[in-house]
């Protein structure tokens, strides 16, 4: 495909988002971007990337009582300034994903990164979501727990993703009106999954 691109991915918890992400960049020879994104924030910002892994782990609280949360840890690892809101982290590692979009074709894992991204002339913003079950069996198996206790996991994380992203974008995390693509992956499967979005992305930019 001519010119860059950007295909941002918003998932549930065990969904495969991210093995699907991965399988996409891979199959369309493409950047991909998810914590990576931590580590390029900090460097941009000066910042260890403690504070805004800090930030992530803080979403499903008030974004607001949660800057003074962080400006105690950034005064532990020896930062000096007043503080930094969780909207200023947000902000810098914005700036990056739209410097990385500018530079190259690539895909982007949450992080809002479909908001952030709006005034790309060629994005494609998917949301990926599976059956309970499914992402039950996946998350129990990643994480080395009882199916319980992965029920409890994919429930809090999704209240936490839904908050940061409603938050920062106005929009409604999982509605189809904020996406261009929602799908399925327990329909297909992760590799059958990626194939399709790589289908889809090839029709909408073109190819």
């Amino acid at each position: 495909m001519n010119g860059n691109y950007v295909i941002t991915l918003g998932r549930q918890l065990g969904s495969g988002g991210r093995l699907i992400g991965e399988q996409v960049a891979s199959r369309l020879g493409i950047a991909f971007y998810d914590r990576e994104l931590i580590e390029l924030a900090a460097k941009e910002s000066g910042l260890g990337k403690r504070f805004f892994e800090k930030a992530e782990e803080q979403r499903g609280r008030s974004l607001f009582t949660g800057v003074m949360d962080l400006y105690g840890s950034f005064r532990a690892e020896g930062y000096t300034g007043n503080y930094l809101s969780n909207e200023t982290l947000f902000n810098i590692q914005s700036g990056v994903i739209r410097d990385l979009a500018a530079r190259e074709s690539a895909v982007f894992i949450g992080r809002c990164a479909d908001y952030v991204l709006k005034d790309h002339p060629r994005a494609l913003n998917i949301y990926i979501c599976a059956g309970m079950e499914e992402r039950i069996e996946r998350i129990a198996g990643i994480q080395q727990v009882s199916k319980k206790k992965a029920r409890e996991i994919i429930i809090k994380t999704d209240k936490q993703r839904a908050a940061y992203y409603n938050y920062f974008t106005e929009k409604t995390w999982g509605a189809a009106e904020s996406y261009h693509l929602c799908i399925n992956s327990s329909i297909l499967g992760i590799e059958e999954t990626a194939a399709f979005i790589c289908q889809f992305a090839r029709i909408k930019f073109g190819a």
